[in-house]
């Protein structure tokens, strides 16, 4: 049995912070030669990208892989906008709930399976602040918790 070889190459942790993920999906992305050996070394940053629907078409923007260093003057631009490889169907499903108030198309993270660089997208809702400052609280809860566990069962040996 094949299993699926992921490797991941960059991962956007602001963006949990950030939005409220609703659904996710995976998608490709149509790359030149330079940025999937720059993604491959893990020179990716996400911070701050987004993807929109435009003429029909998924783009993702404000990706930024930087330069591979062998290639000199062969270089990509490493902010330019990119091409996401999806069918139509999820195109227009994506567009339709994208026009509903309040979401937006957020890459989670960029890995490769297969050898194939894949983007995972997520259908978001921007967070307010005091939804922000409920999960650094429960999350602090949760930690200290899990130290008082960790005490406890080391005062018992």
């Amino acid at each position: 049995m094949k299993t699926d070889a992921v490797k991941i190459a960059a991962d956007n942790r602001k963006a949990r912070h950030d939005f409220f993920v609703d659904e996710s999906l995976e998608a490709g992305i149509a790359l030149a030669g330079t940025e999937v050996k720059s993604l491959r070394q893990g020179k990716c940053n996400l911070r701050d990208s987004y993807a929109r629907i435009e003429n029909g078409e998924a783009l993702l923007y404000n990706v930024h892989i930087s330069s591979y260093d062998p290639a000199s003057k062969f270089n990509h631009d490493p902010l330019r906008t990119r091409k996401l490889l999806l069918h139509k169907h999820e195109i227009l499903k994506l567009n339709s709930k994208v026009k509903e108030k309040g979401y937006a198309l957020v890459p989670l993270k960029i890995y490769f399976r297969n050898g194939k660089a894949k983007v995972e997208l997520g259908l978001a809702r921007g967070k307010r602040q005091y939804d922000k400052r409920d999960d650094l609280a429960q999350r602090d809860a949760e930690r200290a918790i899990a130290r008082a566990l960790r005490g406890k069962d080391q005062r018992e040996d």
